[in-house]
């Protein structure tokens, strides 16, 4: 095959061979398809010519990788291989949005317009990556496939991501975490989700990700046996049904069994849910519920079940479109195992997510709770307003969130993500009915507005005239949808505020010759200690700034003089982040650190953790340790404003640690304890706290350290005491 433009031999007949396996797989019956999409190769093939991937494999393989994905992973069709194709042309070419309408229709170009990255502007007020995000979603309300390229697009990049930056590593790596794979879940691609937390993982805390890959691997051929055994006796119950089936046996993700391990304080050994059965029928459209209920009951006649761990998805489907039945059962010996029934319709959904759900929605002509979540998106995104940050931190709220189904007093069914409240019910009804909510009527009884629904509630809602929100309100909201109604009506109330404010601060400049101009709104944020004009504004149009105090402040030829401030308000947070960087090199930890900052309370690292600086907008630097829960906002949204840190090995100081354990409790166990912290470790120890009932204990021990190897060892001391079951770190 001769392409359109020239490549190097060894590099031609890589792309030939990857770009002809896409078309095996896309299996294209008709002409004017592959006419496209050899339209769109050709195209990409000359905007992406003489350019090579930090890898440096030919920058064409990333669109056809991409491509591949959405076909093989997530089932779509032509239209999206021409998308995935094209995605990045416009942003690396002279081509524009409106030459790919001409060349290819107006849905191509919208959807790629949707992928095309934001202008990276430093001075923008929010963060480049919640503006791209944000971008993306405006699309998507129209065209879910932008989201489904943009996922195929992020798990190429994961899965190369080892040829970039350690600091780059980490910043792709805590986007991924933080929003991509919450919302692949969401679209319930199942394997992608898993993939792109695995990959996140192995690159924020590789150690840890080898540890438990070792042990899966050490342990994969006792569970193989386990499966084969416990389900011997149902292959040949089934046989005997007629019944056509696979089954297989699931691992848990790593990450999955690395955010168990961590919320609940146990090793990989305590983890008994590491994989499940899954058995898939294969059962027409109209006998599927009365065939998975079959085969529980075929299950149950062998294993005992545990009535708590019972899970319909069928009659109630996730909000994803995940439909399955759970059960876990007691194995032969003596083990709790998780068995997933579901049909090959229900598992094509479970695993391709929203391009297998339409696919089948002509069969199930109801709406979907997948198709209502999208059309909630497209309600979240009313108003164009909103910042990108908080638009993306409410948003990311209800991806992973559990849900609960409650009813209008109708009969109607909404769902809503666990711990609602009213407010959350009143704002999913209407906007107007969640800005004069007072309270509501559950199950025919009186309730405040901060009520926590339970599944199962009927709800009323109760209005006045005089009600609006407040901020109190946000801490009370859950859903999504319920505080960017509420953030958007206190943002309105703020504006008019501030708009009398400015009034008011123009009219005095008049009066006292103060020149309207830019210079002297920045020296007055910078007297004042605030972010932006908006800020001043409103604190004047509130009164917590007072007029006098702008006429005390000293004027020479219709300028604020600076002597009225220590601050220098010209200082802008480029200016800060720029001169904290400096040099490339990492922000070296210790006393000898030019630069003044704060160990982070929420993670209280030690030297020998792999740490980054955050610097706040005062220039303040805060340290936290990499795999910080709240590193992962802060890199997916502020990632300019992260600086590489490294510990200053050639000082010998000390640090506040903590670690949990528990275990029996016995006579002389905490004086035990403390003689190994203060005797034979030589640890200073700030506080220790044991709590102890029916003849077990939970203790927590603050201490002062060198370093990771420090604490490991003290931590190996106390293990080996009599009676200790358990000992990890405060995380």
């Amino acid at each position: 095959m001769k392409l359109a433009v020239e490549v190097e031999d060894s590099d031609e007949k890589l792309i030939v061979r990857e770009y002809r396996r896409l078309l095996r797989s896309a299996k294209m019956s008709d002409n004017k398809d592959r006419v496209q999409v050899r339209k769109a190769f050709d195209i990409a093939m000359e905007a992406h010519k003489g350019v090579r991937r930090k890898s440096g494999e030919p920058y064409i393989l990333h669109p056809l990788a991409v491509a591949q994905i959405c076909v093989d992973e997530i089932g779509l069709g032509p239209t999206s291989i021409v998308c995935a194709l094209l995605h990045d042309v416009v942003e690396d070419s002279s081509m524009t949005i409106q030459d790919m309408e001409d060349l290819f229709g107006e849905k191509v170009a919208r959807i790629i317009d949707g992928l095309t990255k934001v202008e990276n502007l430093f001075d923008q007020p929010e963060s480049v990556q919640a503006e791209n995000f944000r971008k993306v979603l405006l699309t998507m309300a129209d065209d879910v496939r932008v989201i489904l390229i943009k996922l195929a697009d992020r798990l190429h990049n994961m899965r190369t991501l080892g040829s970039m930056r350690k600091d780059k590593q980490l910043k792709i790596a805590a986007e991924t975490l933080y929003i991509y794979a919450p919302l692949a879940h969401r679209l319930g691609l199942y394997n992608i989700k898993s993939e792109l937390e695995d990959l996140s993982l192995s690159f924020k805390a590789p150690t840890v990700y080898e540890e438990i890959e070792r042990k899966l691997k050490k342990t994969q051929a006792v569970r193989t046996r386990f499966v084969n055994r416990f389900t011997s006796p149902i292959k040949r119950e089934l046989d005997n049904l007629g019944l056509a089936y696979e089954i297989k046996g699931r691992t848990k993700s790593v990450h999955s069994i690395y955010t168990k391990m961590r919320n609940k304080n146990i090793p990989f050994e305590e983890v008994y849910d590491v994989f499940a059965i899954r058995i898939i029928i294969d059962t027409d459209f109209d006998n599927e519920k009365n065939s998975c209920w079959k085969v529980y009951s075929l299950i149950t006649d062998f294993y005992q079940p545990n009535p708590d761990r019972l899970r319909d998805w069928i009659s109630t489907p996730k909000a994803n479109g995940y439909e399955s039945l759970h059960t876990t059962v007691m194995s032969p010996t003596g083990k709790w195992v998780e068995v997933q029934i579901r049909t090959k319709r229900m598992d094509e959904i479970a695993e391709k997510g929203y391009a297998a759900h339409w696919k089948y929605k002509e069969k199930n002509q109801q709406v979907s709770s997948l198709d209502s979540w999208v059309n909630r998106i497209r309600e979240l995104l009313e108003n164009p307003e909103t910042n990108a940050v908080d638009f993306v931190d409410d948003f990311k709220l209800n991806l992973f969130a559990k849900e609960i189904f409650v009813f209008t007093p109708t009969g109607d069914i909404r769902s809503l993500p666990q711990k609602s409240t009213v407010i959350d019910f009143a704002y999913e009804i209407h906007s107007q009915l969640g800005n004069r909510c007072v309270g509501a009527k559950v199950n025919n009884r009186l309730v405040p507005v901060t009520y926590v629904l339970q599944s199962g509630d009927q709800v009323e809602i109760i209005t006045s005239k005089g009600q609006s929100p407040s901020e109190e309100w946000l801490s009370t909201a859950v859903s999504a949808k319920a505080k960017s109604a509420i953030k958007n009506y206190l943002r309105s109330e703020r504006k008019s505020v501030a708009e009398e404010g400015e009034k008011k601060l123009l009219e005095l400049f008049m009066e006292l010759g103060i020149q309207d101009h830019l210079e002297n709104f920045r020296i007055l944020k910078g007297i004042f200690k605030l972010d932006s004009k908006a800020d001043l504004f409103y604190k004047v149009g509130s009164g917590d700034i007072a007029l006098d105090t702008v006429k005390s402040l000293r004027v020479s030829k219709g300028k604020i003089s600076y002597k009225t401030s220590k601050v220098n308000p010209l200082r802008t947070l480029e200016d800060i982040v720029e001169a904290t960087r400096g040099k490339k090199d990492a922000l070296v930890i210790g006393k000898q650190s030019k630069l003044k900052y704060q160990l982070a309370t929420c993670c209280n690292p030690i030297p020998g953790d792999d740490v980054l600086g955050f610097i706040t907008k005062d220039g303040s630097i805060f340290i936290h340790r990499v795999n910080c829960p709240n590193t992962i906002r802060i890199m997916s949204n502020y990632g300019y404003r992260v600086v590489k840190a490294k510990w200053d090995d050639r000082e010998s100081l000390t640090f506040l640690a903590g670690l949990k354990l528990n275990g029996f409790d016995r006579q002389g166990i905490v004086n035990q304890i403390t003689q190994i912290i203060s005797d034979e470790m030589n640890v200073t120890m700030k506080s220790i706290s044991f709590e102890s009932h029916d003849g077990l204990f939970d203790g927590t021990i603050m201490v002062y350290v060198n370093d990771t190897q420090h604490l490991k060892n003290l931590r190996d001391k106390i293990s080996k005491v009599q009676g200790i079951m358990a000992i990890h770190r405060i995380e």
